[in-house]
């Protein structure tokens, strides 16, 4: 089994994706393909689920979800190595599995692109079938769009929490009225690690035509740099940067720190209707405060700028607590045809589910925003 987005129709893929969000579009999906991020060797096989009008060739598209038969469990931020684990004990295959999801990008958006909640889960029904018709261990859709959550619950799907770290825009003129939003001490914290950040450097936003190939030169090592401390081997080929820069430029914000007119740091963040996506960040020099001022200071300043109403800093951190960002449940769905490995994770997303509301709660009585 494969497919590619990049055969569908572009035009009918990009009117099922209603709020235009940057990763769910034919555009991104397809230049993971072409750059051979996806695909291959990868451990991601493009496998596109469409839910046409009729049985002709050129029947229109009613509904899409971007899937692809994984291999492995690594590029998801959803972690089920433990599920994978047990269901192998028993005497499973857990892999090959179908994920749908943008591959290595933990930003919320929906998982089922349809005209409406009926064919959507009509498509739904399709995936499942598909499991169980192809012996799949399991179905997963990650970082589920709020708005699509009733969905996967109407399917049936077993739902999973976890926490990531949002900035919300609540009106704020500029940076400084959201400072006044905070207690006093936090005021003068970000004040001072924001002025020893950018200490000798020229930090330039770059977005459109103004981001040049000697950019994405500069950015590809800062990325290299960052993959290879994280996980090994970066998800991205150079290639996927050359394309996102062909694609998308309008839609990317790429803020990079220049020391004596040589670019020494950079992070990179994709530009929704309403949200900033902050997706990659690196480094050649180690200089205090840098990775707070390019990835949230900067992108704080960005999105009220913008009028965007949030923030989406990518997966954990706590350290973005103290910095503004509030605690947000992410949610994920999964469907399980083995009805006594179903039982068994059940069970385990019950009790993950409670500590996870315990973590959310405790975490948001940390913020830093002014009681009262």
């Amino acid at each position: 089994m494969n497919g590619s987005v990049g055969a569908l129709d572009a035009a009918a893929w990009d009117a099922l994706n209603h709020d235009g969000n940057p990763f769910t579009s034919h555009r991104f999906l397809t230049l993971l393909e072409q750059s051979g991020s996806v695909g291959g060797h990868s451990g991601w096989t493009p496998l596109p689920l469409t839910l046409h009008a009729g049985e002709a060739s050129d029947a229109p598209i009613l509904g899409a979800a971007p899937a692809y038969l994984k291999t492995h469990s690594q590029g998801e931020y959803v972690f089920d190595h433990g599920w994978a684990d047990a269901w192998e004990r028993a005497g499973g295959s857990y892999y090959p599995k179908l994920q749908i999801a943008v591959p290595f990008t933990p930003a919320t958006g929906p998982r089922v692109l349809a005209a409406d909640d009926d064919v959507a889960f009509t498509l739904l029904a399709a995936v499942e079938r598909l499991c169980e018709s192809e012996g799949l261990s399991s179905a997963h859709a990650t970082f589920v769009a709020p708005a699509q959550h009733a969905l996967f619950e109407r399917a049936g799907w077993l739902l999973r929490h976890d926490i990531q770290f949002h900035w919300t825009n609540r009106g704020y003129a500029d940076f400084d009225a959201f400072l006044d939003s905070l207690a006093s001490r936090k005021r003068k914290a970000i004040r001072k690690e924001r002025a020893r950040a950018v200490e000798g450097l020229e930090i330039r936003d770059l977005t459109g035509d103004d981001i040049r190939p000697e950019h994405w030169d500069a950015f590809w090592q800062f990325y290299q740099d960052t993959g290879a401390r994280k996980w090994g081997t970066p998800y991205l080929t150079r290639e996927a940067f050359d394309l996102i820069g062909a694609y998308m430029a309008e839609e990317v914000l790429l803020l990079l720190a220049f020391e004596d007119g040589t670019p020494v740091a950079g992070a990179l963040n994709f530009i929704g209707p309403d949200a900033l996506y902050g997706r990659y960040w690196g480094a050649l020099v180690d200089k205090p405060f840098l990775h707070f001022e390019l990835c949230y200071y900067r992108a704080i300043d960005a999105a009220i700028a913008r009028g965007l109403s949030r923030v989406e800093a990518g997966a954990q951190g706590s350290h973005k607590l103290a910095r503004g960002y509030e605690p947000v449940r992410t949610t994920s769905a999964h469907f399980i045809p083995n009805p006594d490995f179903r039982r068994a994770v059940a069970d385990f997303l019950r009790r993950e589910s409670e500590g996870i509301d315990a973590s959310k709660s405790a975490l948001q009585d940390l913020a830093p925003f002014r009681r009262g």
